[in-house]
This record gives C-alpha cells, sequence and structure tokens, in this order.
C-alpha cells in the first residue's frame, strides 16, 4: 500500500497508526497492568460505542458492503469476521472515515460521524502494513500525530517515556525504522496508536504477518490489554481462532452482507445458516443430506460438528474410513457417507487406518437442521434417534 503525506497526516491527526502485527516475543502484560482504572477509555465509555446503521459501499456495480448493520457496545471487542472480499476490510474503514459510505450512518457515541474526517472522530487505527516514516526516529514516529495536533512538549514527552517503557522500546527510540526487526517496527506502529489515548481503537488484520505460535500469544496479550484499559475495540481477521478467542462479539460477513452476528458461543451453538456452521469450528461442521426415504428429505439438511462424532463398533451408522490424521491432543477420522464425507474429531490417538469399518454416533441435541434451498437454520426439526441420519421427521409433515 502506498501511503501519501497528506493521507497519513489525515490518519494520525486521529491517532491513527499502522502495523503489521504486534510483532516480537515481549509480553505487553506491563501495558495492561500499569494503567491505572481511570484510563482515557474507562473515562470516556460514554462516548465510545460504535454503531453501524445499512451501511453501504459501491464502487459502480460492485458491492463491497451492502446494508450491514451493527452495534459494539462501549469497552467491549466486536470482531469483523469473514473470507477475503467479504467486505470487513472496507467497512473498518468506513467506520474510520477513511473510505466514504454509499448509503446508511455510522455513529460513535451517539455522535452522527457520517461525513466527518479521520481526524475528528477520535479513534486510533492498527492497518495491516507499518506505515512508518523511514527518515524519523521511533520516537518521532511514535509523537507524529501528538506534534500534528499541536500537543503540548511536556505532555508529549510523558506519554512517550510511558509508552516507551510499556513496549520495550526505551533504547530505541533513536534508531530509524531500518535498524529495526519486523517485530521491533510492529511495536512502534502499535505505540503510536497507543500514545493517542482515544476511547476507540479499529485493528485491521494486525497478527496476519505473524508466525502461528506468536499470534497465539499475541492476541491473548490484545484481549488482556483491550479489557483492563476498557476501549472500544473493532478487529478485522479472517481467522475464525482469533475471532472465537477475542471478542465479545463477532459479526460474520459474506458478500459484503452481515451472515450472523451473535456472541461466539451462540454462533457455535447455533449457527444461522450453512455458511456460518462451517466457517466456524475446526474441522468444519459436517452438513449431510437427508436420507431419501424420509418426509421432507429434500427440503433439509443436517449438520453435527466432528467433536460431536462418536465412533464406536457396537452402535450407529456403520461407515468405511477414509484417511486418519493425527495431531497430538486429537485425531481427525474422515468417513465415506455415501457421496459425502463424514468427519469425526476424537481425543487421543484413534487405531484406525484407510479402509477400517466403524460405526458412528451422536446425541440428538448435538444435530444442527437447515433449510435445503436457502441454507437457513431450521430449529422446527426433531430427531428421535441418536446416531441415525435417517431417523428424524420434519415437524408437521411426517
Amino acid at each position: 500500500m502506498t501511503f501519501t503525506k497528506q493521507w497519513f497526516t489525515a490518519i494520525v491527526t486521529s491517532g491513527t497508526a499502522g502495523t503489521g502485527g504486534l510483532g516480537g516475543r515481549r509480553k505487553l502484560k506491563s501495558l495492561a497492568g500499569s494503567m491505572r482504572c481511570t484510563t482515557w477509555a474507562a473515562r470516556e465509555n460514554a462516548v465510545s460505542q460504535i454503531s453501524v446503521v445499512d451501511v453501504s459501499k459501491y464502487w459502480g456495480a460492485t458491492r463491497a458492503v451492502d446494508g450491514v448493520s451493527f452495534a459494539a457496545d462501549a469497552g467491549s471487542l466486536l470482531v469483523l469476521l469473514g473470507p477475503s472480499g467479504c467486505g470487513k476490510s472496507t467497512t473498518l474503514r468506513l467506520i474510520a472515515g477513511l473510505e466514504q459510505v454509499s448509503g446508511g450512518r455510522i455513529f460513535i457515541g451517539g455522535a452522527d460521524v457520517t461525513a466527518l474526517p479521520p481526524a475528528k472522530r477520535r479513534i486510533a487505527m492498527v492497518f495491516q502494513s507499518y506505515a512508518l516514516f523511514p527518515h524519523l526516529t521511533v520516537a518521532e514516529n511514535i509523537l507524529f500525530g501528538l506534534k500534528v495536533r499541536k500537543v503540548a512538549a511536556a505532555e508529549r514527552d510523558r506519554r512517550l517515556e510511558r509508552v516507551a517503557a510499556l513496549l520495550g522500546l526505551e533504547r530505541l527510540l533513536a534508531r530509524k525504522p531500518a535498524q529495526l526487526s519486523g517485530g521491533q517496527q510492529q511495536r512502534v506502529a502499535l505505540g503510536r496508536a497507543i500514545i493517542a489515548e482515544t476511547p476507540v481503537c479499529l485493528m485491521d488484520e494486525p497478527l496476519s504477518n505473524l508466525d502461528a505460535q506468536l499470534r497465539a500469544e499475541m492476541r491473548r496479550e490484545i484481549r488482556s490489554i483491550q479489557q483492563k484499559l476498557g476501549i472500544t475495540m473493532v478487529y478485522v481477521t479472517h481467522d475464525q481462532s482469533e475471532a472465537m478467542s477475542m471478542a465479545d462479539r463477532v459479526v460474520l460477513m459474506r458478500e459484503g452482507k452481515v451472515e450472523q452476528a451473535a456472541a461466539p458461543d451462540d454462533m457455535y451453538a447455533r449457527p444461522a445458516t450453512v455458511f456460518a456452521a462451517r466457517f466456524i469450528g475446526t474441522p468444519p461442521m459436517n452438513i449431510l443430506p437427508a436420507a431419501p426415504d424420509i418426509a421432507a428429505a429434500d427440503q433439509v439438511l443436517m449438520g453435527v460438528r466432528p467433536e460431536h462424532v462418536m465412533l464406536g463398533h457396537d452402535i450407529g451408522m456403520p461407515l468405511r474410513v477414509r484417511g486418519v490424521e493425527f495431531f497430538g491432543a486429537d485425531t481427525v477420522v474422515t468417513c465415506a457417507y455415501g457421496e459425502a464425507t463424514l468427519t469425526a474429531r476424537v481425543p487421543g490417538k484413534a487405531t484406525l487406518s484407510a479402509g477400517s469399518a466403524i460405526r458412528v454416533h451422536w446425541r440428538p441435541e448435538d444435530l444442527h437442521f437447515f433449510d435445503a434451498a436457502s441454507g437457513r437454520r431450521r430449529d422446527d426439526v426433531m430427531t428421535l434417534a441418536i446416531g441415525d441420519a435417517k431417523q428424524f421427521v420434519h415437524a408437521g409433515l411426517a
């Protein structure tokens, strides 16, 4: 991404910063622990709620965002989740004011900010890219936004000392970005967002450039910081593990629309659509066709999560193993289910191999049913027996 000086100045005057992640293995717990309860976010919680109302963004005939509505409560972490191209990053940029809406309204703290520039929205933003000025030192990069806003020198120095200590940058303040590692550059970009002391923070896939182990570590740290500071955060990711482990509320997007908005546990337990059912969970939920000899079979799809499928030899449906993957803590077993594939995730190591004959079963309360035509959840379906896909009826059609 190319940043013009004018564009970047408009962003940092609102406290935004660019980063590709948090980087480095220094713990950020000191950041959360050293901030007193009377943080800027706690003091200004009343003005940090975010509401997006029927917002759309069109480029010609392309509808990148199409009638999206959701709300992030003050002091909460809301995750915009979805595959590439679903409109989640565009939605975040609309909240930030980096793109103009084609329709709808955006409110922050009850105030309509739809037409306001980024500098007037009182937000901080962390981008996927670093966006550090190569000719400025670490200290100058962190302080850039405060200088543009003409914050007094004494106040700038106070904030810089605190942020540098919290992020472990004290010895790096005189260096240029080219003299830093990737993790150190990421911490500088994060520091530039933190030093703004705004009650709202927007994060666009900040961990995407990190390895898997460091991503897991840093998502815990971000969540801890957000909770202890009371910041209202909107966080964009394509990784459902980040969403499920960090969010108070998840907004799952698909093709520019909201597919489902719910707390993580509700989205896992009661997915609203086939898409939501398969996007949340690893491995994804099994979606199986109904047997042709039952009532309304052509109208219903059945879903069961792999971790709810149990293996045995005495009860359940007889199936043939196609493949076995051992991951240490558990084993993923794939089986032939007619022309479809059924996946089971069982604890420990399963002593099976391709071609083995097994039986599978599950509890009736672990089943999910969806309309075959629309993919929407059907709660009017009742199960009659455990483990046999043929033994259920559609309420009113039996």
